[in-house]
């Protein structure tokens, strides 16, 4: 019986947890340091989740509390993720994980790599099926010259200020609206700000949804060779306007501020004000919107390849669309890796095994059979 630990009881992990542990043939312990959160993650797994206090933090203590495991999926902020994905490589584990990581996580390759260790990064949505289905198209088509990727999470019923909320940390969403942005153009990697080039697109269901340019690409500028690649964060119309002028006047600085004697950090006070009105409340509806399009030649035709997604909370578990469609892809990954099916050490983001057909063909069936559906279309172009 695998022996698993989900590294994080959020909104994400207490979803994997409920997902691997409704396996009988696993064995799942969640660890935080936040015991509201691990109450939760056990409420959700129906009481079939063990609990462990911990600090993730620190990276002795991780480093002890991983010994017994087997396989150790990962659901935490962004700025626990490179460290925690080194201690688990040196810990011996395989792994599989969400973390928006800033950090390149390719640089752990050849770590993981000798230490016989397989780890899947970037195992969520987006990053995550974006980039598996981007490397499948890649392997499908006889060249492939664009990609385009439009991804978002978003409350169903809009709603003045910011017509938003955030169905993850939404630290890591300022990390987004913040983060120096990579576009692949021509074959050269440039860099652009983030919340640029502005585009308008409709989706069948949704209407019209506002693109802009965020470090979404990540890993796919350096595993595909794809002359013009970019991702966009998509969001109803207006909220990234209001956005740009929060950075615009500094309240997304780090850097503190002196205010009447006393050093603040603009950021945390954006957070204090900001975060509880980007907070879901229990049962209220989400959404999930990707499309993952390609561009290029396939026996001698110009193709188009294109598979969307339209996603929405679950009202039978209460599980938000946005944990869902980026828990599950990790759980069943973590499934692959648990069983030997994917076996190769290594740093691998998802796109580093889409040429294996079989395996995209399960992950996909795996998660319609849990409601997320990726609808393909292939159309000729000129």
């Amino acid at each position: 019986m695998p022996n698993a630990i989900v590294l994080g009881a959020g909104m994400v992990g207490s979803v994997m947890c409920a997902d691997l542990s409704s396996d009988p043939s696993f064995r799942v312990t969640v660890a935080d340091a936040r015991p509201q959160a691990l109450e939760l993650a056990h409420q959700r797994s129906g009481g079939r989740v063990r609990t462990l206090h911990l600090d993730l933090s620190d990276t002795r203590a991780l480093a002890r509390a991983l010994e017994p495991f087997d396989i150790v999926l990962g659901a935490l902020a962004s700025h626990l993720g490179f460290q925690t994905l080194r201690t688990v490589i040196d810990a011996r584990k395989n792994y599989a994980d969400i973390s928006f990581m800033p950090e390149s996580a390719l640089e752990l390759d050849e770590l993981a790599r000798k230490s016989g260790v397989t780890a899947v990064v970037d195992c969520g949505v987006a990053p995550g099926m974006s980039n598996l289905l981007t490397g499948y198209a890649v392997s499908l088509l006889d060249s492939c010259d664009n990609i385009e990727i439009y991804v978002g999470g978003l409350p169903r019923e809009r709603r003045w200020p910011f017509q938003y909320k955030a169905g993850f940390a939404p630290s890591d969403v300022i990390e987004e609206y913040t983060r120096p942005v990579r576009i692949v153009e021509n074959g050269r990697t440039v860099i652009r700000e983030a919340l640029t080039e502005p585009e308008l697109l409709d989706f069948p269901g949704i209407g019209s949804l506002e693109a802009v340019n965020t470090d979404g690409l990540r890993s796919l500028t350096e595993t595909l060779s794809v002359p013009n690649m970019k991702e966009k964060t998509l969001r109803y119309p207006g909220h990234y306007e209001l956005m740009r002028v929060l950075r615009a006047i500094g309240l997304f600085s780090r850097e503190p501020v002196q205010v009447n004697g006393l050093s603040v950090r603009p950021l945390d006070l954006l957070s204090t004000l900001m975060f509880p009105m980007w907070t879901y409340q229990p049962g209220e509806p989400d959404l999930t919107i990707m499309r993952v399009l390609a561009d290029g030649t396939k026996h001698g035709r110009r193709v188009r390849l294109t598979w969307d997604l339209l996603d929405q909370l679950d009202p039978a578990t209460g599980f938000t669309s946005m944990s869902r469609t980026t828990a599950f892809p990790c759980a069943i990954v973590a499934r692959r890796i648990a069983s030997g099916r994917l076996n190769t050490p290594g740093v691998l983001p998802p796109e580093r095994f889409a040429s294996d057909h079989a395996l995209v063909a399960d992950l996909l069936q795996q998660l319609a059979q849990r409601g997320i559906h990726f609808q393909p279309s292939h159309s000729e172009r000129p």
